[in-house]
C-alpha cells in the first residue's frame, strides 16, 4: 500500500539561539545547520523511514538547495518521479529560530512551492490512482489541495489534511470530504475563531468543526498529547514525557508516523499512541527529518517503554 504526499518542501536554515533579538538588536548565536524539510516533505521523510512505500508530489527550484532536496527524498527512498523543478525560481525555504527552551520560530518563503498546480495532479493521475492514502498541507496553493481532495474521492483514495500553516478562508466543505483532519491547537484556534486555553474549551471547538460534517478531527497538542474526536466518542492520547532539545517538525513526525502505520490495518487508536510516541522522540534531536528515527530504532524505543 501506497502513500502520496501532495505538498511542500523546504530547505531548513535553523539558527539555534539563547535570546531571540529584538527590534533593532544583533545578537551573537552560537550554532547554525542547514536541513531538508518543508510540511509535507517531513511527513514523506518520516513515513518512508518507518518503512512505508511513499511517493512526493512537489516542486523545487533550480538552485543547489533543489537538487539537494531531490537527492534526499531518494536517499529516503522516496518515489520522485514527480518532484519536477521550476526554472528560475528558488527552491522553498524556512529560516527556523530555535531558543534555549527548545521553542521554535518559523518564517516560510515557500518559492517553487506556489508552482505546484491542478495540472501537476493529472499528470500523476496513473501513479496517485494506486495509491492508499494522500496526505496534504497547506503550504501549496490552496486550488491544489482542492483539486487532489476531489481526485482522491473520485478514486476513493482516504485522505489526511493537515491544515498547516492554518487559514481561515479554508472550505469546510472540502475539509469534510478528507478522512483525518489533524490541526495543532494553534490551528484549530485561528479555524474556529474560539479559545483554546483548556481541553473543555478545545473540545468545544472542535465540536464547532464536527458538526459542520468533519469526520475525524485529531488534535495535537505538543507536550501535551493529543486528542481524538468524531462525531460520538472522544479519545485522549497521553504524551510520551521526554526532554525537549528541538520542537522543529514535530508535529509532522506525528502525521508521518499516524500515515504510516494507520495503512497498515486501519487502527486509529495504535496508529495515533504509536505517533505521539514518534513525535516525542523527533523533539530530542536536533533538525526536522534528521531527528527522526527509522523503523528499527523506533521499534526499540517503543520497546522500552514497555
Amino acid at each position: 500500500m501506497k502513500i502520496a504526499v501532495i505538498g511542500s518542501n523546504m530547505v531548513d536554515l535553523i539558527t539555534y539561539t539563547d535570546q531571540i533579538p529584538k527590534e533593532g538588536e544583533t545578537l551573537e548565536a552560537p550554532e547554525f545547520e542547514i536541513g531538508c524539510g518543508g510540511k509535507g516533505a517531513n511527513q514523506a521523510v518520516a513515513a518512508a523511514k518507518l518503512g512505508s512505500d511513499v511517493m512526493m508530489l512537489t516542486k523545487v527550484g533550480d538552485d543547489l538547495f533543489g537538487q539537494n532536496t531531490i537527492q534526499n527524498f531518494k536517499k529516503m527512498g522516496i518515489d520522485t518521479q514527480y518532484v519536477k523543478t521550476v526554472k528560475n525560481i528558488s527552491s522553498g525555504v524556512a529560516p527556523i529560530f530555535v531558543d534555549k527552551n527548545s521553542q521554535n520560530r518559523i518564517l516560510i518563503i515557500k518559492g517553487a512551492n506556489n508552482y505546484l498546480l491542478p495540472q501537476d495532479i493529472l499528470e500523476a493521475e496513473d501513479s496517485l490512482a494506486q495509491c492508499s492514502l494522500i496526505i496534504l498541507q497547506l503550504e501549496v496553493p490552496l486550488e491544489t489541495v482542492y483539486a487532489a481532495i476531489d481526485f482522491a474521492v473520485k478514486y476513493k483514495i482516504e485522505i489526511i489534511l493537515n491544515p498547516a500553516p492554518a487559514i481561515k478562508n479554508l472550505d469546510i466543505s472540502y475539509v469534510c470530504k478528507c478522512d483525518f483532519f489533524i490541526p495543532n491547537e494553534t490551528e484549530l484556534e485561528i479555524l474556529t475563531d474560539m479559545p483554546i486555553n483548556s481541553k473543555d474549551e478545545i473540545y468545544e471547538a472542535g465540536k464547532v468543526l464536527l458538526n459542520k460534517g468533519l469526520k475525524n478531527l485529531i488534535i495535537t497538542l505538543g507536550h501535551r498529547g493529543s486528542i481524538w474526536m468524531t462525531k460520538d466518542k472522544i479519545h485522549y492520547i497521553d504524551p510520551i514525557k521526554v526532554n525537549a532539545v528541538d520542537t522543529s517538525g514535530a508535529g509532522d513526525a506525528f502525521i508521518g508516523c499516524f500515515a504510516s502505520e494507520y495503512i497498515k490495518n486501519k487502527n486509529i487508536i495504535k496508529a495515533l499512541n504509536n505517533a505521539s510516541a514518534y513525535s516525542a522522540t523527533s523533539v530530542t534531536g536536533k533538525g526536522t527529518q534528521s531527528s527522526y528515527l527509522n523503523d528499527k530504532q523506533f521499534k526499540e524505543f517503543l520497546s522500552s517503554l514497555s
